[in-house]
């Protein structure tokens, strides 16, 4: 009986795991953003990471939309073989003038398809974009992803501050402060610092050079004294005999 019970609890342990399991599945396998953050007001090389999430079909197209709320003045997508690659603008209400030049139209859509995502794999579409917004906290890319069985998931849906992850959340840029300034500062110190270490090193050396002298010094006196002492013994055996 005692057995019989043990095996219930743990077949029933293992049931629970499973589900667990399953239900987080899709949860890590969304499509997303890396690196999850950039500083604002920069430029930044993003990856669109892209996993198969199905065992009977493989991933022929990946659609990434940019908000049109944050226009970026540059948006280059990195040439994957085996990949077409569509990119889309729209002409801005506003212009942006970005290094002194006015910017008329802004890519709303870069579109990856022709090639394969097998089942158990991924793949990285690589893009380059900036100038990034410097008053806003995020950037959110919402991006459809197609199946050669003509299956197609919206990764549309964002989160909201305090609820849980939505089931198909949409890949988010975190922006954060820019840290230039600070890498000047510590630049700055460098110099002094080194010199500092460069003059105990030489202090040290001197140090130690004049020790060494000195007890090269006190060891010769010490052979000389000893050489004398032998010397002046067998002298003085020769003179008793």
């Amino acid at each position: 009986m005692k057995t019989s019970k043990t095996s219930r609890v743990s077949l029933a342990a293992a049931l629970a795991a499973g589900a667990v399991l399953v239900l987080s599945g899709p949860a890590f396998a969304h499509v997303s953003v890396q690196p999850g953050e950039a500083a604002k007001g920069g430029y930044a090389t993003l990856n669109f990471k892209v996993p198969n999430e199905r065992d009977n079909a493989s991933t022929t197209q990946l659609e990434v939309n940019f908000p049109t709320d944050q226009p970026l003045s540059s948006v280059m997508p990195q040439d994957i073989p085996g990949w077409t690659v569509t990119v889309e603008k729209t002409k801005l209400d506003k212009p942006l003038t970005v290094h002194g030049k006015q910017i008329n139209e802004a890519v709303t859509k870069v579109t990856w398809s022709g090639g394969k995502i097998e089942p158990g794999k991924f793949q990285q579409f690589p893009v380059s974009v900036g100038k990034l917004p410097d008053n806003a906290d995020q950037m959110v890319f919402k991006a459809i992803q197609t199946y050669d069985n003509n299956e197609v998931v919206r990764w549309i849906e964002e989160a909201k501050e305090g609820a849980a992850e939505p089931q198909n959340p949409a890949p988010v840029l975190k922006l954060t402060a820019a840290k230039a300034a600070d890498g000047h500062h510590d630049d700055a110190k460098k110099p002094a610092d080194s010199d500092d270490h460069a003059k105990e090193g030489h202090e040290e050396a001197a140090a130690k050079s004049g020790s060494d002298t000195t007890a090269r010094a006190l060891g010769i006196a010490g052979i000389v004294v000893g050489l004398g002492g032998l010397a002046f013994g067998i002298a003085s055996r020769r003179r008793a005999s």
